[in-house]
């Protein structure tokens, strides 16, 4: 294949990018909505798309960096909790509570820009490392999991703590045991477990706490209280730390950006974790690409999707996509996210709750039917624990931590 298309050939590669832009920017602006799940659906009617499979697999690719860029918005605006329980919130909630809502927003497209930006040179130097080693991490896949396990519970605070992270990581891999492996009939057949246990996990737990809460307060300006070199320090790190994402099954974004938060000072608070976790989300899709090519192992819902439609893997054109979907990306997220916090803060925050809620039961009947309800219900019980007794989020992970291990 020529490494350069015609202009018209770029020009209907440019269509189908900007199409998976937007694409990439409704699914991530939709609560609950994952990436993976969108990528599911678009790899059960890429057959039926006119174009090339490369034109079609830019597109897809396109969609899920735009995706990591936007889901910043909903996770921001919606679930805020009442100002008293500020200290268990989310840390983007903290901002928000704090009237720094702006700045948070343009802290993650910061984040995710930066990432991209590092991450394409750094993709073959740390492919080649990680490919020299993968035999090494994939014949001790258990070993390393469970010492990514003894760190997230060591590092809690308190006895109680370490005892919620336990039992946390212990029910959300007995949860991941029972259901992801189920294929229940639903109305979308490219769906899957994934959408109504995370929705049910990270999702719900939330959105029930901010039941009554006072929704999104009043925005200060939107400076960026982080000297430069520190959000690029924290981008660096983040965009070193979506490579170990990239490559290493069942670590997520969250334990990578708590694992990582744990070697820098803490002065950066909040504003430290959405800068590091946006750099996570963005430079996995990078990395995850490289792992790809050189392993032959699709890491994210995106890059199943990729594989599963017989997309040439063209290096070249497919990081001319993800280039151009950050542009759009790291432009969208102030300009859309500016307004949506806008909205939101116009809203009765009990009933946007509730109506949220109900859509993540939709989505979950949408993707695993009446099972996929249940499991969305059972996952929301598990996903209240952590945050009540003050232990972090991130041990919710072992729903897929815990089957790997098992397995």
């Amino acid at each position: 294949m020529e490494l350069l298309f015609g202009p018209r050939e770029t020009a209907i590669a440019l269509g189908f990018v900007l199409g998976g832009v937007a694409l990439g920017t409704t699914s991530g602006l939709v609560p609950g909505l994952h990436a993976n799940n969108m990528a599911l659906v678009l790899a059960g009617v890429a057959p039926s798309v006119p174009g090339p499979p490369l034109y079609v697999g830019m597109a897809m690719l396109s969609a899920g960096v735009v995706h990591t860029f936007l889901d910043i918005v909903p996770a921001l605006a919606l679930g805020v909790p009442d100002a008293a329980v500020a200290v268990t919130a989310l840390p983007g909630h903290r901002l928000v509570l704090e009237g720094r809502g702006h700045e948070a927003l343009r802290l993650s497209a910061l984040g995710s820009g930066t990432a991209v930006t590092l991450a394409a040179p750094l993709a073959i130097p740390l492919t080649r490392a990680m490919t020299a080693v993968w035999p090494t991490v994939r014949s001790n896949l258990v070993v390393i999991l469970l010492g990514v396990v003894a760190v997230l519970v060591l590092t809690e605070r308190g006895i109680l703590a370490k005892g919620v992270a336990v039992v946390s990581l212990t029910a959300s891999g007995l949860l991941g045991l029972g259901t992801l492996e189920l294929s229940p009939e639903a109305p979308l057949s490219a769906g899957g477990m994934l959408a109504p246990l995370f929705a049910g996990l990270f999702g719900a737990p939330v959105l029930l706490d901010a039941l009554d809460g006072d929704g999104v307060p009043p925005q200060d300006d939107a400076g960026v209280a982080l000297s430069k070199g520190s959000v690029a320090g924290l981008a660096g790190l983040g965009t070193v730390s979506g490579a170990v994402v990239g490559y290493v099954p069942a670590v997520s974004s969250a334990i990578a950006s708590t694992l990582s938060l744990l070697a820098v000072p803490g002065r950066h608070g909040a504003r430290g974790f959405v800068v590091t976790t946006s750099g996570v989300n963005t430079a996995n899709c990078v990395f995850a690409l490289f792992a790809l090519v050189a392993l032959g192992a699709p890491r994210t819902g995106v890059l199943v999707a990729v594989e599963s439609a017989g997309v040439p893997l063209s290096l070249p054109h497919l990081l001319v996509a993800v280039g151009v979907a950050a542009a759009v990306g790291f432009v969208a997220v102030p300009v859309v996210g500016d307004r949506y916090l806008l909205a939101v803060g116009r809203m009765d925050p009990t009933r946007l709750s509730v109506a949220v809620l109900a859509g993540l039961g939709g989505l979950s009947w949408l993707f695993a039917g009446g099972v996929g309800v249940a499991a969305y219900v059972a996952a929301t019980i598990v996903g209240l624990v952590p945050a009540r007794f003050g232990a972090r989020r991130a041990n919710l992970m072992g729903v897929l931590i815990g089957p790997i291990v098992v397995g």
